[in-house]
């Protein structure tokens, strides 16, 4: 199945990165602006001719990750973030008309999760979580080997479950940094590499709400592995120690003796987590697995 050739699209507020993916590489890689501002036709089409770019008959399928709430079923793609003319957009339709050959698509942290289960280190785990760490915090869930998303695209939103006095995503993504003291996380990153203590005492804090976050995701579903990824991942070695010192107040210590959590050193992971949804589909025989 590896052996398969599928362009894998990233698609983000202002620009789209795209990957033609074969034996579990990233053979070609290309990039592009969008005009965010444009409409939904005008923005489509930008997509179509970049998938062309890479096109070629030798691709089985297209897979694309997108910043928002997906209609996975029907590939409807709603409300994208820093695209207001996308409100209820049939993607999944407009590139299976124009390509003819297989399309699939999901949120981007349900696009790393499964990435990691095919291409990364969720491979040997049949019931993991992928939580990613950027501008906000997003999850995905494999369950039994398959990616659970849900009728609404909603499984895996553990960022916006109550906490605190906000939510978990203001306590445990960038808005942390910025909102609570003052400075964007890649910063506070280089002051800990040159072990400044004041951002060492900051990434502590943060691996104490996200050992909170991940305490409500073992409660919630008894993963055996837990895979951060997004760019606040990169400092693990600085948040780590507190974050286990959170996860070690959960009741069960045999989760715990079992317990993986681990970051993700993948490249390229967004455009292979979007070209893992083709796999994951053709190996459920999903009803999506149609052109």
């Amino acid at each position: 199945m590896k052996e398969k050739s599928i362009i894998g699209v990233d698609m983000g507020g202002t620009n789209l990165n795209l990957g033609f993916v074969k034996n579990e590489k990233v053979l070609t890689h290309y990039s592009v602006d969008i005009n965010a501002n444009e409409s939904e036709k005008y923005i489509v089409n930008q997509i179509i001719n970049a998938i062309d770019y890479l096109f070629n008959d030798d691709v089985d399928g297209i897979g694309i990750g997108v910043p928002s709430l997906v209609d996975v079923q029907e590939g409807i793609v709603y409300d994208v973030q820093n695209i207001p003319s996308w409100k209820k957009v049939f993607l999944k339709k407009h590139l299976q008309d124009h390509f003819e050959v297989p399309v699939f698509v999901n949120n981007d942290a349900n696009c790393f999760t499964v990435g990691e289960k095919y291409f990364g280190k969720g491979k040997s785990f049949q019931h993991f979580v992928g939580l990613t760490l950027g501008t906000g915090l997003g999850g995905g869930v494999i369950i039994n080997d398959q990616l659970v998303s849900g009728p609404n695209c909603g499984v895996g939103e553990f960022g916006c479950l109550p906490y605190l006095d906000a939510i978990f995503e203001s306590y445990c993504s960038g808005q942390f940094f910025k909102n609570i003291h003052g400075n964007d996380g890649r910063l506070f990153y280089e002051q800990a590499l040159n072990n400044d203590s004041k951002a060492l005492a900051v990434f502590d804090e943060f691996g104490a709400h996200l050992g909170n976050a991940i305490l409500a995701v073992l409660y919630a579903l008894d993963p055996q592995a837990i895979i951060l990824g997004g760019s606040i991942s990169k400092a693990f070695s600085f948040f780590k120690a507190a974050m286990w010192d959170k996860v070690q107040t959960f009741p069960y210590k045999n989760t715990l003796d079992r317990l993986v959590i681990d970051y993700s050193i993948q490249n390229n992971s967004a455009i292979l987590g979007a070209a893992a949804l083709y796999f994951d589909a053709q190996k459920l025989n999903t009803k999506n697995f149609a052109a």
